[in-house]
Parts: C-alpha cells; structure tokens; sequence
C-alpha cells in the first residue's frame, strides 16, 4: 500500500513542531523514509509541501534542513493571529453549518466542565479543538487553510501558559458560539479580536532542544492537517 504524502507530511511537521526535529537540523530523505516505515516519493512530495508552509528550507550542499525563523518572524505570527481568527469567526458567523455548530456548543459544554473541575490538560486539547472547528466553519478553504498553519507554527515557535481564570476563557469561548449561532459576524469578529488579544500575552517563546532519534511508523488511519 502506498502511503499518501499528506500522511508523510503531517507526521514531518508533528514531529518539527514538537521539537523531535531541532531547528536548523537536516532532513534527509533516507532518514525520513526510515524514520516513518515509507518509500522516499512520499516523503520527498512532503518536503516540498514542508517548504512552501516555512517549516523547511532548502540549503545549497545541506538539501532540506528545518528552518530557523527569528524572533521577529515569531513575533509576526502573534500579529497575523489577531487579524486572521476575527476574520474567520466573522465568516463563521456567515457560513457555519449546524454540524459546525453543534460541535461547538459541545467542545464549550465540556470545556466549561473541565475548566470548573481544573482538568488543564483537557483544556489545552479542547481548545485547540475548538478553534480548529471554528476554521473550518468559516466556509472558506483556502482561509481554513491558512488559519490552520498558522496555528502549527504557533505550536511550534511558542509554548502558552494556562489560563488564570479557565472558566471566563470558556465563557468567551460561548460568547463567540453564540454570536456564530446568530449570524451575528460583527459580534462575532469583535468578541475573536478581543479574545485572541487577551491570550497573545500568555505566549512564551520556546528554547530550541535536540533531535531525539525515536523511529514510529505513520498512522495512515487519519489524517491532522
């Protein structure tokens, strides 16, 4: 069976954005298609994917390395944040379904209970649940698309303190769902604007670490893109 590249990709940039891949540190076909359990075609269309998302650059006598972006490049992501998630939840607001919205309400259902019951770790993944389906809902792939690299290499360049008060973070969350639900894009654009200036100061640069040198097969049941 041929493992799809799209595969290939997302385990290339899951392991660049935890730090299994220095900055910096050369990626070799080879070692790739060792690493993943896959032919070199795969893993040679995901680079090229890699490059042109930012997470990999091509080097003269290097080939393809991870790339090292400074801290202005890092400080710009912060920026692009605050003027792309309002723009999707106005969208949202415009063009959400209501299985978009049902899985919204419910992600605030269960992010409202951990954040009383002080589960952080439930709240770091059902957060990122939760703005990844507001993406999606805006209707439009290519600005899905951007929003969701944007957040991988968010992920990767910065570390994100929990919140001091979980649960007003999740009333904000309801508030924003709420306005979707109306149609309200206004409202919704505004309440986005605010909440993602609110989290922008709990951003932390990450500190570069080593390679680890773990092999692990792709999962080729899903996708995470």
């Amino acid at each position: 069976m041929r493992i799809p590249a799209r595969s290939v990709c997302t385990a290339i940039r899951d392991d660049i954005v935890s730090g299994a891949f220095e900055r910096g540190s050369r990626l070799t076909e080879e070692q790739l298609a060792r690493r993943y359990g896959v032919s070199r075609v795969p893993v040679r269309e995901a680079l090229r994917t890699l490059e042109s998302e930012g997470f990999v650059v091509t080097r003269r006598h290097a080939g393809a390395c991870v790339a090292e972006p400074t801290e202005q490049e890092a400080a710009d992501l912060l920026e692009i944040r605050l003027l792309l998630e309002p723009l999707g939840a106005a969208r949202a607001a415009q063009r959400r379904s209501e299985a978009h919205l049902k899985v919204l309400r419910g992600l605030v259902r269960l992010g409202q209970d951990r954040a009383r019951r002080g589960q952080g770790e439930d709240l770091r993944s059902l957060g990122a649940w939760f703005h990844e389906t507001l993406a999606q809902a805006c209707g439009s792939p290519g600005l899905t698309a951007l929003l969701t690299q944007l957040r991988h290499k968010i992920a990767w360049m910065y570390t994100v303190e929990r919140p001091a008060r979980p649960v007003e973070a999740w009333a904000e969350h309801g508030a924003i769902v709420d306005a979707v639900a109306r149609g309200d894009a206004e409202r919704a654009r505004a309440l986005t604007a605010l909440h993602a200036e609110r989290t922008t100061g709990a951003h932390r640069l990450r500190i570069p670490t080593g390679v680890r040198v773990s092999q692990h097969s792709v999962n080729t049941a899903g996708d995470r893109i």
